[in-house]
């Protein structure tokens, strides 16, 4: 089976209620569920994980790597000074795609840096749900689904 993680990191529970101008109104069960089903068009299963904490995005990338093909994360905040998730996507030894909804270079200058990208085969940003699908996309052309 083709497991595709699909990681969230903080805040990204409140989507549908943060800011629409910069992250839109879908809410985060309705873009897992569009992803899911994107997902089976290339024959992937895609398993989501949402955290506030940062140990248990780590742990969660830990531990479900093994059984899995690629990732598809967006990191939130953590993307501008998380050097423990750089590597635990690192570690994790396969394709991993940085998603934002909003357009990170297009934000406060603090935002611009992603220390997270590096360990990525690609990130996507500025296209609100469909920097997901376009990630999707990617992964699948670089694992041959």
């Amino acid at each position: 089976m083709n497991i595709i993680l699909l990681i969230h990191g903080p805040n990204l529970n409140f989507l549908g209620r943060r800011d629409p101008k910069h992250y839109g109104d879908i809410t985060l069960p309705k873009l897992e569920m569009l992803v899911k089903k994107e997902a089976k068009k290339y024959g992937c299963v895609v398993k989501c994980f949402q955290s506030n904490h940062e140990g248990e995005l780590i742990d969660y990338i830990q531990k479900n790597a093994p059984s899995a093909k690629g990732i598809i994360i967006n990191p939130g905040a953590f993307t501008h000074y998380s050097f423990a998730l750089h590597d635990a996507l690192l570690d994790a030894e396969m394709a991993a795609v940085e998603v934002h909804l909003s357009s990170i270079s297009k934000r406060e200058s603090w935002r611009k840096t992603s220390v997270t990208a590096p360990a990525c085969i690609g990130q996507i940003s500025g296209k609100k749900e469909k920097s997901y699908l376009e990630a999707l996309a990617l992964l699948a052309k670089k694992i041959k689904l």
